[in-house]
């Protein structure tokens, strides 16, 4: 593997301007989303099937008189230990050199399996092409050693990349610079994720964050118990009837099989 890359969202320097929504957009060339007004400044209300990268708007208020905005981008976490990828049947899902979570949407055969694993609530569904898209943390950038476009358009420096362990040593720096209940999201759960967040309220404030993520224990007991046993009972018929095969030779028709005996004459 080459080095683990790690995304850094500083929440606490976002100011919500969404030039990450949009080059996100640009850089995947994915159609725009016809909206309405819904009641917030949030737009589009979720993550869609074009929608990758979405900063979501929270109006806080601690105490009463007291309001503040809580800005998050959210996508893709990119699990060390990825549910989607488990349970993904046909490797349309697979871990890359980067440590991230790529997808290759020629393989998704449209089961949705991820959808229901994911502990992010992240992948969507797309009915016209029936496939499943998410945010792969611009693969082929990271390839030709560039950054992510979202990381890439980030004016505040609210988003960076690096890697793994100076991310995370990066994370805690900030953290305890901020004090209060600052805190680092993601490097403890799912094996550790490969985008984490600097928060500046405790974890549970923020609406759409799960307190603490896994991998479902269906996902788990699907893949590395049932499927295993399932594969292994299917190889035991196949050999047994290759050793029956063996021992017993094939199976011949009686002598008077296939006779024409005409109603007993």
């Amino acid at each position: 593997m080459k080095t683990e890359f790690v995304k850094l969202i500083d929440t606490t320097l976002c100011t919500a301007c969404r030039g990450c929504q949009v080059a996100c957009k640009q850089w995947n060339e994915m159609p725009g989303l016809r909206t309405k007004q819904w009641g917030s400044y949030q737009n589009p209300p979720d993550l869609q099937w074009n929608t990758w990268t979405l900063i979501r708007f929270q109006e806080y208020a601690p105490k009463e008189g007291d309001f503040k905005w809580l800005f998050r981008k959210d996508g893709c976490m990119h699990c060390t230990d990825a549910a989607c990828v488990k349970v993904c049947p046909s490797g349309a899902l697979y871990h890359t050199e980067y440590g991230t979570v790529g997808l290759h949407h020629e393989k998704c055969i449209g089961c949705k399996y991820c959808i229901s694993a994911c502990p992010f609530d992240v992948p969507r569904y797309d009915r016209a092409t029936d496939k499943v898209y998410k945010c792969d943390l611009c693969y082929t950038r990271l390839q030709g050693d560039q950054q992510p476009a979202c990381v890439k358009s980030c004016p505040t420096g609210a988003l960076t990349i690096g890697p793994k362990d100076a991310m995370i040593k990066k994370a805690y720096a900030r953290v305890k610079e901020l004090g209060g209940d600052a805190n680092v999201y993601g490097d403890k759960f799912v094996g550790g994720t490969h985008v984490i967040y600097v928060l500046g309220e405790k974890a549970e404030v923020y609406e759409g964050l799960p307190k603490n993520p896994s991998v479902p224990v269906t996902t788990v007991l699907w893949k590395d118990i049932l499927k295993p046993l399932s594969l292994l009972a299917a190889g035991g018929v196949v050999a047994g009837s290759f050793l029956h095969y063996i021992i017993h030779g094939p199976k011949l028709p009686d002598e008077d099989q296939g006779q024409d005996t005409k109603g007993g004459e």
